[in-house]
């Protein structure tokens, strides 16, 4: 048994050190040594072991491989006594720290999720790769279609589960000299480096996309997904890392307006496009501040009776040069930038203000539809200012939200926080653009809604298109059954009224064939006379279309 307090008398170190009265003021120093948490030892001139503490014997022993695994570091020092030499080396398990630095380094450099390279190490690789006379390679911009409706219908979870599978299924195909990265949300960089023509990186791209469109199943679901990818190529299309990114996000929009799950290459168009958006950003931005917009209506009619049932307020831009801008060519841009619920509230604020003259013209019963972007309508915060300000116009029962159906499709944001907002101050709800989008009678069946708008692509040409017809017959029946109106919009041609009137129970209808948008400005009498003139209801002519026969 090791005797700490007389054991260095014994060792070789023992009578200098306990001449300069190290042992004499702390005798329970061997002990203390023993219990650290380091191994230590001291070799005297001949390499011979003058001391050693017991955390280095076992140390040792880890790092002969017969102890536990770890990462062990020595240093050793030297130092002269008495005229003589020794070293004292110092064993060290730095695992727990080299662990911590592994866990930060990849916080740095890698996705957590997905443990694929993040912006910074693509970056990074990228701008290596950049230079004069360099090989060329290619940027491709990857853009999951539709994920923050998986994220809302089915939950985060397997949203995550999603973006790992998609991960896989890209990088399993890739190169040694390849790298995928993740950069943010559903938004993943892939270089391919090197390539050869465009034809070569458009076949690689291609298998991707073709990849990503087959079934994943997560957690008991089969989830179909798709990708828009935009590939910019080096040197064409940028000779920096920023540059070709930008140029592959672009295309990556551009491809998408066109349809998911599409490949889009940089070109000169996409540059002049993006050059566009920006001005046109820029004029929105300025109109919103000096409050250049204006309202158009748009009634909703009864064709049972002929009379005007309600109407819908549609945004118009008027821009610097006084030229009325359509919806088609800014409410997208001003969604993506954030800009859309102050163009809510001045539609709002002008309704509002105007709410004589549209009684006047259309009847002080009449219904008022205003449109809310799905996003909006997710946007709890957003909803309950736009509520307090109808509630406080003190006829909000007049209001009718329409709301496109992808904002129904989450399990929970909007039904069951935002609705109840809705009913307290006694608006209703519309589903706009029913038959696009996210449309399916089981997710009609879990709406709750108090109307449902029909889109045009249903009823264009419906008396010639028979499945056009059994899926109208179809919605309505089950919207009935749910206590819903139906309302078909974009009603263009008599011959659209008729196969309505005669072979469908649908009485609500709103479209050119009985009257366009009408400017606020145009409100002077108490009936515009395009609407007077093209609300006439012919039965007789409807009759002799479908031979006579009723519905």
């Amino acid at each position: 048994m090791r005797n700490p307090d007389t054991e260095w008398m014994d060792d070789p170190l023992g009578p200098q050190l306990d001449a300069v009265g190290v042992v004499a003021s702390a005798p329970d120093l061997g002990h203390m040594l023993d219990v650290l948490p380091f191994g230590m030892q001291i070799a005297g001139p001949a390499g011979e072991v003058a001391y050693a503490n017991e955390s280095f014997a076992w140390l040792s022993a880890a790092v002969a491989g017969q102890g536990a695994d770890g990462v062990l570091k020595t240093r050793c020092f030297d130092f002269t006594l008495g005229g003589k030499p020794y070293t004292v080396s110092l064993l060290v398990d730095e695992t727990e720290q080299m662990t911590r630095e592994q866990a930060l380094i990849r916080r740095a450099y890698f996705d957590e999720l997905t443990g694929l390279p993040n912006r910074r190490v693509i970056e990074q690789s990228v701008n290596a790769l950049v230079g004069p006379g360099a090989a060329a390679f290619a940027l491709a911009f990857i853009d999951v279609d539709g994920f923050k409706h998986v994220n809302d219908f089915y939950g985060h979870n397997v949203g995550d589960a999603l973006l790992v599978q998609i991960a896989e299924r890209v990088a399993s195909g890739l190169r040694p000299s390849d790298m995928l990265a993740r950069l943010s949300g559903d938004e993943f960089l892939l270089l391919l480096s090197p390539v050869g023509d465009r034809d070569q990186v458009n076949h690689e791209v291609g298998t991707i996309t073709n990849r990503l469109k087959l079934p994943f199943y997560i957690e008991g679901n089969e989830i179909l997904s798709s990708a828009s990818i935009g590939v910019s190529v080096f040197p064409d299309d940028g000779a920096s890392y920023d540059a070709l990114t930008a140029n592959a996000d672009r295309a990556m929009y551009r491809g998408k307006a066109v349809g998911t799950g599409s490949v889009q290459f940089f070109d000169a168009t996409i540059e002049h496009a993006a050059i566009e958006k920006s001005r046109l950003e820029q004029r929105l931005r300025l109109a919103i501040r000096d409050r250049r917009v204006s309202c158009a209506y748009q009634p909703k009619m009864d064709i049972l009776t002929g009379n005007v049932c309600g109407v819908e307020v549609l945004l118009r831009w008027i821009d610097e040069d006084g030229v009325i801008q359509p919806p088609g060519d800014f409410i997208a841009l001003a969604i993506e930038l954030g800009l859309m619920d102050d163009l809510t509230y001045l539609v709002l604020d002008k309704t509002v203000r105007s709410i004589d003259r549209i009684n006047e013209a259309f009847g002080e019963t009449a219904s008022i539809s205003l449109n809310v972007a799905a996003k909006q309508a997710g946007d709890i915060k957003f909803m309950r200012a736009l509520l307090d300000r109808i509630a406080a116009t003190e006829f909000a029962t007049r209001f009718i939200l329409e709301i496109t159906e992808e904002a129904f499709v989450s399990k929970s944001t909007f039904q069951e926080s935002v609705l109840p907002l809705i009913r307290e101050i006694g608006a209703r709800v519309s589903i706009d653009d029913f038959g696009v989008g996210y449309s399916s009678l089981s997710a009609l069946a879990d709406i709750t809604a108090d109307e449902v708008k029909i889109d045009r692509s249903f009823i264009t040409n419906l008396h010639q298109r028979p499945r056009s017809q059994n899926i109208l017959k179809a919605v309505e029946a089950l919207s009935r059954s749910l206590g819903m109106d139906v309302i078909v919009e974009g009603l263009e041609t008599f011959e659209e009224l008729a196969y309505l009137k005669a072979c469908t129970s649908i009485r609500y209808v709103q479209g050119y064939y009985f009257s366009r948008p009408v400017m606020l400005e145009e409100l002077e009498d108490k009936r515009d006379e395009s609407l007077r003139q093209e609300t006439v209801i012919r039965p007789a002519a409807m009759n002799r279309a479908f031979g006579g026969r009723g519905r």
